[in-house]
């Protein structure tokens, strides 16, 4: 089975735990504006980011974006 990277829900996941993009970029020290590229699927996250990210927010990696099934073709 394969799967495609789908929208990213960091929105989502910050709406659930009451957090803003500013408060997230803050803690992780980086710019608002690059979590703002993020939730607006302009921009996907390294694994590094995502990883630091999911601990923040108490969640996955695979909890960030939807996945979408492909398949075995791609």
């Amino acid at each position: 089975m394969a799967y495609k990277i789908g929208r990213c829900l960091l929105l989502d996941l910050l709406r659930k735990k009451d957090m803003s993009q500013l408060q997230l970029a803050e803690i992780m020290g980086i710019r608002v504006q690059q979590i703002n590229k993020y939730v607006l699927n302009k921009q996907r996250m390294s694994l590094q980011v995502a990883k630091n990210i999911a601990t923040i927010l108490n969640c996955k990696i695979d909890d960030l974006y939807e996945w979408i099934e492909v398949g075995n073709e791609e």
